[in-house]
């Protein structure tokens, strides 16, 4: 037998193995908090869990994908920089200033301003009471 059929062979049945023993010896104790469809920690308003949404929140988790997203690209152009040649810097410049250019841009139209609560639209009642 090959390596790579042995490898096919052993990866499912060392999964299932492990998936029994987890369904087997795991506790289950569902309470009224884990058997909500979102458990965030935001209780929802009005008892309704599907109450509008605050772009502000949209707007940041775009900016740390997006963000996130280009530090994985810098990796590969880090890495092979030495064997490239100026064309390959050029490109690796260019790719940093548009970058830099979406980051002023959302600077300007302060979307990562964090410290403007105003935005948030947060409930007073529950700031009250987490002050206490």
């Amino acid at each position: 037998m090959t390596t790579l059929l042995i490898l096919f062979i052993f990866v499912p049945i060392l999964v299932v193995i492990l998936l029994a023993i987890n369904l087997l010896l795991a506790s289950h104790s569902p309470d009224y908090e884990k058997n909500q469809p979102y458990e965030c920690g935001f209780y929802p308003k009005f008892d309704s869990l599907f109450s509008r949404f605050n772009i502000f929140h949209f707007n940041l988790g775009l900016c740390f994908l997006m963000f996130d997203l280009e530090l994985l690209l810098y990796f590969p152009i880090s890495v092979s920089l030495s064997n490239v040649s100026y064309f390959g810097l050029s490109i690796a410049l260019v790719f940093f200033l548009i970058l830099t250019i979406g980051f002023i841009l959302e600077l300007s139209q302060s979307v990562i301003k964090l410290t403007d609560l105003s935005k948030l639209n947060l409930n007073n009642e529950f700031l009250k009471e987490s002050n206490k």
